[in-house]
């Protein structure tokens, strides 16, 4: 979500709730989970790399990627995932310029409190059972993907209107996206429950939310390079599923918003982003056919998942030492 559709006062509001919510969940990692910060700063890599990875979505001229928040909370737990996802939210916003810093909060609540708060526990561990059926979890993640993600498509519709400096129609853009964001959540189901399935068949006597372990962690940091530094190149350009609502709904996209608050989470943005795009600035692209080696986009996709890993081990670390402060306290 850009800071073009978030006023101050929304973007405020979502900002305490996910600052909130990320220390509600710092609070609550207990200690076999901190024990698996390796695989957490893997798994956020992991779903920094599949964003980069747009996927066309057929017959709409729009485009789609994982957004990664029901699998971090199947394979982490809710409290772990949110503070992941929050994590790989603020490096995309503040290194590459994707996402706005003013919409941050809303963000980390439309892609993450909806997936770990309320998908993963309401929908997927109720139909998910014990974890062991292959049926089962596909199922769970189809059904739970979606509802992560028509929640979270709802409160970006929400939050733009409420922020009231856009001209976006209410019911088009809720039309619009719910509609983009059903197709998007059938394919994050599928390739949530593969890589569950995946993780399951390597380590079987894991069962969902308790898994760790060497092989793991080394196989989805490897899938994190190779997307971030290669599949990369084979994202769709299309737009994704809010800019193309947005642009449907306002027949063109929205117009940065002016104001002192906008203006400087601009600059704050301009001076924070080495790789705007994913790319550094004046690189060659390697020319716009699809799949042609971008070194920029590879190098770009390699920093952040670099970036990802150290800003969700820093995260844990700084969790840990808010647990050990609240012990102390008589």
């Amino acid at each position: 979500m850009s800071d073009a559709l978030v006023s101050p006062a929304v973007g405020g509001a979502l900002w305490l709730t996910a600052a909130g919510v990320a220390r509600h969940a710092a609070r609550r990692l207990e200690r076999e989970e901190e024990q698996r910060l390796p695989l957490m700063g893997v798994l956020g890599a992991f779903v920094f790399a599949a964003q980069m990875v747009n996927f066309a979505i057929p017959g709409t001229g729009s485009s789609g990627h994982l957004g990664g928040g029901l699998l971090l909370a199947v394979l982490l737990g809710p409290h772990a995932a949110f503070v992941v996802m929050a994590s790989v939210l603020t490096v995309q916003a503040l290194f590459f310029a994707d996402g706005g810093l003013l919409a941050l909060g809303c963000n980390a609540v439309n892609l993450g409190f909806f997936a770990s708060y309320l998908a993963y526990p309401l929908v997927w561990r109720p139909l998910a059972g014990d974890g062991r059926s292959p049926a089962r979890v596909a199922l769970a993640s189809v059904a739970a993907a979606v509802a992560g993600l028509q929640l979270g498509a709802l409160a970006v519709v929400v939050e733009t209107r409420a922020s009231g400096i856009s001209s976006l129609p209410f019911g088009p853009f809720l039309l619009l996206m719910q509609s983009i964001h059903l197709a998007i959540g059938l394919v994050e189901g599928a390739v949530t429950a593969a890589v569950v399935l995946a993780v399951r068949r390597a380590r079987p006597e894991l069962a969902p939310a308790g898994t760790r372990g060497a092989r793991s962690v080394v196989a989805l940091g490897t899938a994190a390079l190779v997307a971030a530094g290669a599949l990369s190149w084979f994202a769709s350009t299309r737009p994704d599923g809010l800019e193309w609502a947005a642009a449907r709904a306002a027949s063109g996209a929205p117009q940065p918003a002016a104001g002192a608050a906008h203006a400087l989470a601009a600059r704050l943005q301009r001076a924070t982003a080495v790789m705007p795009d994913y790319a550094p600035p004046g690189a060659p692209d390697g020319g716009s056919r699809w799949g042609a080696p971008r070194a920029g986009t590879s190098a770009a996709g390699l920093l952040g998942v670099g970036l990802s890993v150290a800003f969700v081990v820093a995260a844990g670390l700084g969790a840990r030492a808010l647990r050990r402060r609240a012990a102390r306290r008589p």
